[in-house]
């Protein structure tokens, strides 16, 4: 027991713990933290308290009704289990039978030592008296003389003794194990005199006087032996007390088990069992990306029980991943746990409504979502669609397109488009009604004149104010001049007096509201505007402190999070809130307490992930990035970057496996550094991206992550598996210097993107198909906006689509806006007379 001890004192130190390897130490680490209610409540519970009748079998009970009767919805509690009476056939709590081998030694509070936790609830129920885990090595040594030192001592002394020994003193640990063994065996041997394969006190006696130990012992005697390793206090050593003693320790891990994969569904529990196996199994360390993960006070992750398993509970996408387990000091034999996370389909349909005159054709789309990927069906009117092969109906890019070349009456239903995969079904309604438009019946007017009126548009914000943009037709549906009123105040949209160009309107960051309001910067007037879609006037202005030039929507709580510089050369940064934006009132920006910010983050939200709870805060010169609760504004931790001397210029997110990939400062294109990978599970920093350098672009649906590099003129794109695994998927070679990347959905393939590239010094523009490569340019889309015409940060060419449905863009020029056709990758048209228009956001009707 004595060594053990020592293991667990070495492991706790090694892992700043204080006392031995114990769970309820775990337990009371956990409730002293205030990092986050959720681990205080997962704390507090029991740790067989997750998915009852499920889990518990893994901790400490023997469900031995596994059919799932009347036991799976019976507790019992610590130490218990619960049997099948056969007179009754109903459940019973009895004393656990046996605890699972598993040293992790504790003391009672009875003053006895024990082998593991199970070990002292087990007695306390048959002995039908209270005991409990006492945090306390006075049961390890009992208050005698002969000291831990002392005690070693002895022990390597007796090894010493024994043939064949080649290392002694301090290199008593590096002995290779099997020859440990040996040693040990051989010693139980000669001290078991009578061969009954026990040792006794007067065999020990008898040893020490043979061999004249008592004067070179000091304060031990042999028969310490037996007073602090006989730990089931039975009387006698056994070989396998006396292995415990000496610390031998024999591992295996079959070889069809080195690598387990395992599946589980979104918000569900998952149990990773280790499957390393021995006597004196030590304490089981668990890794993901190379971090340990059992003393982080995770919410969602614990090593609760004596089996070493570790428990995810409410499993996300971010968990998927590899998860690695050794037992502690010996890191070379260690499982692998691969973790998939499926996530049942979440659809999309595009229009929900449409009225259409016969002979011309309608489109109807499909967007799904999920792990793995969904297959598309369609049904009209609840009766299988089976598309003829002929231009009249087709299905386009695996379903997610339903194309009907020339539209009749007949028609004229309701078509349901379902996604299926192996976790879910979703499915969504698109109508469509066939009908002469003289008709003018409730669905022709709404799709016709309340539809078209206020969706689908670009809003593009330049010199001479606002302009209300219809692709398709390339018509301007309504522009609001500089010096139209704001109906609250009724001052002008951009008065004079403004700055060098008094008669120009300077804006310089904006954003969608749910599709209902447009806020938009003017950061020479120190506020921001804000933009009724529906009414498509200017509503109210809310003042900020000086020169606010970026914002970004938190969608999950309904605010605007405003960066401002105080001046031009940013001496006084800050950042505002503006909590209820989508909210018809009065608007008004609340100042946060980060001073010093250069600039800031808030991951994006997705068909899948509806929810985010932190945005990330980068301070002036620091190199570390800071995590701030959405909800409270309140910092939650400092990631810190000084290991890898970066300073943090941007970051980018995926919610498959939760990898944040962070650009960092580069004093020049030679010496740019790699890109920063930090695991949302941990928020630690796993290390550099490969050799990856620039500024990260997720797809919206996290599968790909694309890097334009500055060193190079390449696409450096990389992909993220559904086992959370992220890799090299391939270099694509672009002409163009970026400023600025999007993401369309491929036109001919599911679940498939095509990247879509700005060049900010030059005319050209580029598309990449991400699945197969293939690039093309166009070219002599006119000069972008000079940094002097630009100076607010961010790309000073943007490209905006048109939504998850949308085929067209748009990217501006110095003095006029191209509208782009991506499905077919051509220009559509162009719009002159914009100037500066910089600024644009999409408003759709999805």
């Amino acid at each position: 027991m004595g060594s053990l001890a020592v293991w667990a004192v070495a492991a706790a130190a090694l892992l700043g713990m204080s006392g031995c390897w114990l769970a309820e130490g775990h337990k009371s680490s956990r409730r002293g933290s205030v990092d986050t209610a959720s681990m205080s409540r997962t704390s507090s519970q029991e740790p067989h308290s997750m998915e009852k009748g499920k889990a518990d079998g893994n901790i400490d009970q023997s469900l031995t009704d596994p059919d799932g009767g009347p036991c799976r919805r019976t507790y019992c509690g610590r130490g218990r289990q619960c049997v099948l009476m056969a007179e009754t056939g109903r459940a019973e709590c009895v004393c656990q039978e046996k605890c699972r081998p598993s040293f992790v030694p504790v003391c009672g509070s009875d003053g006895r030592f024990y082998e593991n936790h199970c070990e002292v609830y087990r007695t306390a129920c048959l002995e039908r008296r209270r005991i409990y885990v006492v945090h306390s090595k006075d049961c390890f040594f009992k208050g005698n003389a002969c000291t831990m030192s002392e005690y070693n001592r002895l022990k390597n002394m007796l090894l010493d003794m024994q043939p064949k020994v080649l290392n002694t003193g301090e290199q008593e640990q590096q002995r290779d194990m099997e020859e440990k063994r040996a040693l040990v065996d051989t010693m139980f041997k000669y001290l078991d005199v009578n061969q009954d394969g026990r040792l006794i006190s007067d065999e020990l006696e008898k040893i020490s006087m043979k061999e004249h130990l008592e004067d070179s012992l000091l304060e031990c005697t042999m028969q310490d032996l037996l007073r602090y390793d006989d730990y089931n206090n039975d009387g006698h050593l056994s070989l396998h007390e006396f292995y415990t003693a000496f610390q031998v320790v024999q591992l295996s891990l079959a070889e069809d088990q080195q690598i387990s994969v395992s599946t589980v569904t979104v918000g569900l529990s998952a149990v990773l069992t280790c499957a390393i196996q021995g006597t004196l199994r030590p304490p089981i360390i668990w890794k993901r990306n190379g971090i340990i993960l059992n003393f982080l006070d995770l919410e969602d992750i614990n090593d609760f029980g004596d089996d070493g398993s570790l428990y995810i509970t409410k499993v996300t996408t971010i968990h998927m991943g590899n998860y690695s387990c050794h037992a502690y000091s010996y890191e070379d034999l260690y499982q692998t746990h691969v973790l998939q996370v499926n996530v049942p389909p979440v659809i999309l349909v595009y229009p929900e409504t449409q009225a259409q005159e016969p002979g011309v054709s309608a489109s109807l789309h499909c967007h799904a979502d999920g792990i793995p990927n969904p297959k598309l069906l369609w049904l009209k009117n609840g009766m299988d669609l089976q598309p003829r092969s002929s231009k009249q109906l087709s299905l386009i890019a695996n379903g997610s397109e339903l194309f009907i070349g020339s539209v009749r009456y007949e028609d004229t239903g309701a078509y349901t488009c379902i996604a299926k995969n192996e976790v879910g079904v979703d499915e969504d309604i698109s109508s469509l009604f066939v009908e002469d438009s003289a008709k003018k019946t409730l669905a022709n007017i709404l799709w016709r004149e309340e539809g078209l009126s206020v969706g689908n548009m670009f809003y593009v914000f330049s010199d001479e104010g606002i302009t209300v943009l219809q692709p398709s037709e390339c018509e301007i549906r309504r522009h609001m001049k500089r010096t139209e009123r704001i109906v609250a105040t009724y001052e002008e949209m951009c008065p004079k007096g403004e700055g060098v160009s008094p008669q120009h309107c300077v804006w310089s960051s904006a954003v969608n509201i749910r599709d209902k309001y447009i806020y938009v910067t003017q950061p020479l007037q120190g506020r921001l505007l804000v933009v009724d879609i529906q009414a498509q006037k200017v509503v109210q202005a809310v003042a900020t402190d000086p020169y606010p030039v970026k914002m970004l929507y938190d969608k999950s709580h309904d605010q605007v999070w405003v960066l401002t510089w105080g001046d031009t050369d940013k001496t006084h940064p800050t950042l505002q809130v503006i909590p209820q934006a989508s909210v018809g009132e009065a608007h008004h920006a609340i100042r946060t307490t980060f001073q010093r910010v250069n600039d800031f983050f808030i991951p994006p939200t997705n068909l899948i992930i509806t929810h985010v709870r932190f945005a990330f805060v980068f301070l002036k010169n620091e190199p570390a990035v800071h995590k701030i609760d959405l909800e409270t504004f309140h910092r939650v931790k400092t990631i810190s970057l000084k290991n890898y001397s970066c300073i943090p210029v941007s970051m980018a997110y995926t919610h498959l496996s939760g990898f944040y990939f962070i650009q960092c400062q580069s004093k020049s294109l030679l010496q740019a550094p790699p890109q920063l990978i930090i695991d949302s599970v941990t928020d630690a920093v796993i290390g550099p991206n490969l050799n990856v350098t620039g500024q990260a672009f997720v797809s919206p649906d996290g599968r790909y992550i694309v890097t334009p590099d500055p060193r190079s003129s390449k696409l450096i794109v990389q992909t993220v598996s559904f086992q959370g695994e992220l890799g090299l998927n391939q270099e694509i070679d672009q002409p163009v210097a970026v400023s600025d990347l999007v993401f369309q959905p491929s036109f001919t393939e599911s679940n498939q993107h095509v990247v879509v590239a700005t060049s900010g010094s030059g005319t050209d523009l580029l598309f990449a198909d991400l699945s197969s490569g293939r690039t093309e340019v166009l070219r002599s889309l006119k000069e972008p906006l000079g940094p002097q015409a630009w100076p607010w940060g961010g790309p000073n060419r943007v490209v905006v689509s048109s939504g998850l449905f949308g085929q067209y863009l748009v990217t501006p020029s110095v003095e006029s806006l191209f509208v782009l056709n991506g499905k077919q990758r051509t220009p559509h048209c162009e719009v002159s007379d914009i100037k500066r228009g910089n600024t644009v956001v999409w408003v759709g009707e999805v």
